[in-house]
């Protein structure tokens, strides 16, 4: 069976890449990291899903708050608290990390390079938040370039590839997708605060409630947190 190293957050989109890489007959490892970012809780919630899958789920370790520079890795820099969608400002957001889905991507390859995988499968999309760099298809094709470039692969290894299939996908439309492949959202964290329960005043919170009521559905995770007593 192919295998495939999916990077899963434990967000909307890396989740759907993990049950779209199981429908694509993929056998898969899940690789999260841990980057000292002020919404931990989602590490600790991806590993629920991972192990309920019996996927196998690997943890990486970097420290991007050595580097600063954002809001979710620097607890100095205040995180925006928004009343609605509209008020999110063009440009670089302060939720950017600097070269993140980049740093993921060479230690991804480098981990795939040791363990045989030839593919890394990620949740990018651009269409609800275009203005984070680190998440078009130039950049991942950029990407994929340079990690063959100064890899194996230059001495006649299987080149590495890079698979994005939700690039041009609305995340309405990812969620339902997802759903099609029963896609368990009721432990996927977006929120930045850093709780489980979602602030619904954060960037990430409000794309992800406008998604649901995009896809006319209702939010598993809130139906979940009301179930358990927490909301």
């Amino acid at each position: 069976m192919e295998q495939s190293l999916v990077l899963f957050s434990g967000g909307i989109d890396s989740t759907t890449a993990l049950y779209w890489s199981l429908k694509e007959g993929k056998e898969i490892t899940a690789l999260t990291f841990d980057y000292r970012q002020r919404h931990k809780v989602e590490i600790r919630l991806a590993k629920k899903l991972t192990e309920r899958l019996k996927i196998p789920h690997t943890i990486l370790h970097v420290d991007l708050s050595q580097i600063g520079g954002s809001s979710l890795t620097d607890s100095s820099l205040p995180l925006p608290q928004l009343e609605q969608i509209e008020e999110i400002k063009k440009g670089l957001p302060s939720t950017y990390v600097p070269f993140r889905n980049g740093i993921f991507l060479a230690l991804a390859a480098a981990w795939a390079e040791v363990n045989n995988i030839k593919k890394i499968v990620c949740g990018f999309n651009v269409i609800d938040s275009p203005h984070y760099p680190d998440t078009r298809k130039q950049f991942v094709e950029a990407m994929e370039e340079a990690i063959n470039s100064g890899t194996g692969a230059v001495f006649g290894k299987e080149r590495l590839r890079i698979l994005a299939p939700f690039l041009a996908m609305r995340k309405s439309e990812i969620i339902k997708y997802g759903l099609s492949l029963g896609a368990d959202y009721s432990y996927s964290i977006s929120c930045y605060q850093g709780s489980e329960i979602p602030c619904l005043k954060c960037s990430s919170c409000l794309l992800r409630q406008k998604a649901w009521e995009e896809a006319g559905l209702k939010d598993p995770l809130i139906s979940r947190l009301e179930k358990e007593g927490k909301l």
